[in-house]
């Protein structure tokens, strides 16, 4: 036990230090920017769009990095602004859709799934259920209060002032990255090294065929749905090159977990902005298999019948 707490202690040390690389300058940088012109202004550009969705300007800043880079970096800019726990909720839901598309988008066409589907797939889902939870949510208009992200007093007052806010308000957000990171790496190291993992892929292939999938597809649901697309994928073409998972089965598992990956990680980090977290998890797991029970079945129906129209063609021959 003691050798699996260290090689996971070790792993979740070495994944902080890796996104501790991406969050300590962003919200450092961001948090500089907001008091010069640069940001107000594009921000204010921007305001008319996001307004559509129930968010402000500033909203664009952490909606575009957690996009082109990852949810650390989203979430670090969203420390970096004042929002409302309905803004930071829809911000949550949009950048679980929707997060490190360039990567994520990259690694699902390794496994022969096209990039423009898997990115645009995810951005409608981000968009949709952003105007859906905009019109139908009337609450949550207090301001959200981030964890150990420091209280938000007056402006700070001149530039030593300034970057003085921005260490800070960085350096906290590593310290809540690792109290988590760290622990959940031990837990999975544990899972992985137990046979957890193997036992919740052998639960999961029953799963399979209401999604509308073989049982071979379950190795590769399960290394998305723990570890993520970029952290799963070396899991993930395993997967598909040893048990010969079919093309419409590869599409279907993709299709799924772009709605819902990295299902435990990619909700806990959102506890330190004081959102409720249960609606996302339940949000992002009905979407996804709503929408991939539908697809598949849809799917598996026209295999059907061009495979009889096939067959009453031979005949007719």
């Amino acid at each position: 036990m003691k050798g699996i707490i260290l090689r996971g202690g070790k792993k979740g040390l070495e994944l902080t230090w890796t996104l501790g690389k991406v969050i300590f300058p962003v919200t450092l940088i961001v948090t500089i920017l907001q008091f010069t012109p640069i940001l107000p202004w594009i921000m204010d550009r921007l305001e008319p769009l996001m307004s559509w969705i129930g968010l402000s300007g500033e909203a664009a800043v952490p909606l575009v990095l957690g996009n082109f880079l990852n949810l650390y970096a989203g979430i670090a800019a969203i420390i970096s602004f004042e929002f409302t726990v309905k803004e930071v909720f829809i911000m949550a839901i949009m950048m679980s859709f929707s997060h490190n598309l360039l990567i994520e988008s990259t690694v699902a066409k390794r496994v022969g799934v096209s990039w423009w589907f898997v990115a645009g797939v995810r951005l409608s889902l981000a968009f949709l259920s952003a105007f859906l939870i905009n019109v139908f949510w009337k609450g949550g208009g207090e301001i959200a209060k981030y964890g150990l992200a420091p209280e938000r007093s007056a402006d700070p007052q001149g530039w030593f002032a300034i970057i003085g806010q921005g260490l800070e308000t960085a350096i906290l957000g590593i310290v809540q990255l690792a109290l988590i990171v760290i622990p959940l790496m031990v837990v999975m190291q544990y899972l992985r090294e137990k046979g957890w993992l193997d036992r919740f892929s052998g639960w999961v292939a029953p799963a399979t065929k209401f999604l509308g999938m073989e049982r071979n597809t379950s190795m590769t649901l399960v290394a998305g749905l723990t570890i993520g697309l970029a952290y799963g994928a070396g899991l993930m073409i395993q997967a598909v090159e040893e048990d010969g998972v079919s093309r419409k089965d590869m599409y279907l598992a993709i299709l799924f977990l772009v709605s819902c990956h990295a299902v435990v990680e990619d909700t806990l980090i959102f506890i330190p902005l004081g959102i409720p977290v249960w609606p996302l998890l339940l949000i992002r797991l009905t979407t996804a298999i709503v929408l991939t029970a539908i697809v598949g079945f849809v799917w598996n129906r026209l295999q059907q019948r061009k495979e009889t129209s096939d067959e009453h063609s031979y005949h007719s021959l």
